[in-house]
């Protein structure tokens, strides 16, 4: 009897005789395995940078504020279920039933900015060289407008958008859609005519947008000379990468805002350098000309 066991067993134990090799059918699921792991990293990956994306699409926005809000409601959410809530829970799946909805409108700057700068991406963007003579053109129009209104003493408030979006501002001015010139800008900020009063924002080399308000810079550090034009350029600077161009209509001076700095009266050389040195695409920058380098930086004007 027990030998016919054994004899049975046999066959059994002959299915796989070298333990820790794959026989067949084993080899045959492993490849499967392989590329489902792999599938599900390329996933996780993915949406890791549409998160990523999205968060520096938000970052230095009012939006942020709002997504703040929104991880709230959730945490209650995850709270009421977990301690059974259940009039809370009840509450926030209504709000969940509408939520999709209500994002869609509060976001709908931001989410129509995504899809510009979709459009503008390496698929479908220029060059470099391409967007350095785009950067000169754009420079070498500012600069002319500047020169006129300063020996004029014609104030003037020039924005220029980088990565954080400035579609609050351009929503409280007269939309342009215009190509950026210096005549134009010129006649924007003749006095007494109906655009003079508020900024330009510039997006890429388009006047978007005329007479826009901007926030005013609350650092109490700035000097009690600047008035109000150079405070609402310090103060989009502080809330957004963006860059202000600020011509004084008491002295003619020009000043320049970034993060929160500013330059006042100064010189044009340094003035191209640096707004090229900003302006330029940055996925090259170990390539850029040898401009002179920024010098004065002042925080209280």
């Amino acid at each position: 009897m027990s030998r016919a066991i054994q004899a049975d067993e046999k066959p059994g134990v002959q299915d796989n005789p070298r333990p820790g090799v794959l026989t067949g059918e084993t080899a045959m699921e492993f490849p499967f395995t392989l590329g489902g792991t792999a599938k599900e990293i390329i996933d996780i990956l993915i949406v890791s940078y549409i998160i990523y994306k999205g968060l520096l699409l938000l970052r230095g926005t009012r939006a942020i504020q709002l997504l703040q809000g929104i991880i709230v409601v959730v945490f209650v959410w995850a709270l009421s279920v977990w301690l059974n809530l259940n009039t809370l829970q009840w509450l926030m799946n209504q709000m969940f039933n509408i939520g999709v909805i209500a994002l869609i409108i509060i976001f709908q700057p931001e989410l129509r900015r995504a899809l510009e700068q979709l459009g503008r991406n390496r698929l479908f963007s220029r060059s470099n060289a391409e967007e350095d003579i785009l950067v000169s053109e754009r420079i070498g129009e500012l600069l002319k407008a500047v020169n006129y209104l300063s020996k004029r003493k014609i104030g003037a408030l020039i924005v220029f958008e980088r990565e954080t979006g400035l579609n609050e501002y351009i929503e409280s001015g007269i939309s342009l859609g215009a190509e950026l010139s210096s005549e134009l800008l010129i006649n924007i900020f003749i006095p007494n005519t109906p655009l003079h009063d508020g900024a330009v924002i510039v997006r890429q080399n388009q006047i978007v947008a005329a007479a826009c308000y901007l926030p005013l810079s609350e650092n109490p550090f700035i000097s009690k000379e600047l008035g109000t034009r150079h405070r609402a350029g310090i103060g989009v600077s502080e809330m957004s990468d963006a860059i202000s161009v600020i011509v004084s209509e008491e002295t003619g001076q020009v000043s320049l805002a970034i993060n929160g700095l500013v330059v006042r009266d100064i010189k044009e050389e340094s003035f191209i350098s640096k707004l090229y040195e900003e302006l330029r695409p940055k996925q090259k920058s170990s390539e850029r000309k040898p401009y002179l380098k920024w010098r004065g930086w002042k925080r209280n004007g």
